[in-house]
């Protein structure tokens, strides 16, 4: 039998009321939050809730930029030098980290004071370009060599690093230079970047003029972490210090670093030795852990045997968890990857992996053995 027109009209007619039924329930739903339109009640929800995230920053140390006379006369061209061959084997390594300090240790005051080697070092402008074209994004430059060639290298060199806009610690200006304490962001982490050396080789400070170079003394270091403390998430000291070619840290070392590790620091990267020393971790006043890596050894110089060829990037993992309004950066993990510099007859100087240079003959040592050693002291 066919529905009549009467039949549609009682079906719509109960439609409609379970309709307004489910409206009036709706409302009274929306009526317990009281004053309160139900986007701004999910706004409210929103902001009662704690913020939590997590950022990282990979950080990566090299070794000293020694450039002795056999390596600045094999970058020598026609219109100066160029020092960019050296790097091309480690060149995809070195950009791998977001921040990449290296120590410079010979100044790179320029030509118009003089090139010179061992034992009064001035570099060429260019091993800058190279370090940056490589991937360097600082460097450090308190050590043992700072005033070889005095005020004038030191200033022709910052002018330079200034010109090319690369980050640099450890040498200045001015007071107003040295005050100025370096802290780098990165992915929301600020890091303070605080150098310091033991001597200058007996070469004295000119008076009045302490500025010029950062020297390690113990209670202004102590000092300057409690101060980046107020400024940064991530505290990281360079350190010119131990004793040169021995491959396992002096006690003064070992004594510094405990010390400055449980005064708040967290990452040391030490110089000097020309060969690579053990990394060590230290547990600091909170219960986390710092790192200490005692000599970094030569990255790129003229030294030749007894591992002052043997060198490396260490690359350091740092988190930053923020959570309930407070925020935690501590190292997740640390590793070397160890480089050799080769030479044929002090020309074609290059650094290349250490693997790939015993897979050329040019050394025995390999990567296993180097960072078994680096990690000797874990």
């Amino acid at each position: 039998m066919k529905p009549n027109k009467s039949s549609f009209a009682i079906i719509a007619i109960l439609l409609l009321l379970a309709g307004i039924g489910v409206l009036i329930t709706h409302q009274k739903k929306i009526s317990t939050t009281p004053n309160v339109s139900p986007i701004m009640y999910h706004q409210k929800k929103l902001l009662i809730e704690p913020k939590h995230y997590e950022s990282e920053v990979v950080i990566g140390g090299i070794g000293d930029i020694l450039i002795h006379d056999w390596v600045y006369e094999d970058a020598k061209t026609k219109n100066g030098y160029d020092f960019n061959p050296m790097f091309d084997p480690v060149r995809s390594m070195l950009q791998k980290p977001d921040f990449l300090i290296a120590n410079q240790e010979s100044v790179p005051g320029g030509t118009e004071i003089g090139i010179s080697n061992y034992p009064s070092f001035n570099s060429p402008h260019e091993i800058v370009d190279a370090l940056m074209e490589a991937g360097v994004d600082m460097v450090t430059t308190a050590n043992n060599h700072a005033l070889d060639r005095g005020e004038k290298a030191i200033l022709s060199a910052i002018s330079y690093y200034e010109k090319k806009y690369l980050p640099y610690a450890g040498t200045y200006k001015s007071p107003q230079d040295k005050e100025n304490m370096r802290i780098i962001s990165i992915n929301g982490i600020r890091m303070a970047i605080l150098p310091y050396a033991t001597h200058t080789n007996g070469i004295p400070i000119p008076e009045g003029k302490d500025y010029l170079v950062n020297m390690l003394d113990k209670d202004k270091v102590l000092a300057d972490i409690q101060q980046a403390k107020t400024k940064a998430d991530f505290i990281i000291l360079a350190l010119h210090w131990g004793d040169e070619y021995q491959r396992e840290p002096n006690e003064t070392q070992k004594q510094l670093a405990h010390e400055f590790i449980k005064a708040g620091a967290d990452l040391i990267l030490g110089h000097h030795p020309h060969v690579l020393q053990p990394m060590e971790w230290i547990e600091k006043s909170d219960g986390q852990k710092g790192l200490v890596v005692y000599s970094l050894g030569n990255f790129l110089s003229g030294q030749l045997w007894d591992y002052k060829d043997i060198g490396g990037m260490v690359e350091v993992t740092v988190k930053k968890e923020y959570k309930d309004e407070e925020s935690n950066t501590f190292i997740q993990k640390a590793s070397l990857h160890p480089t050799f510099t080769a030479s044929k007859q002090f020309r074609t100087y290059r650094v290349y992996p250490l693997d790939e240079a015993k897979e050329k003959g040019l050394t025995t040592h390999s990567s296993k053995e180097i960072q078994e050693f680096f990690e000797s002291n874990r």
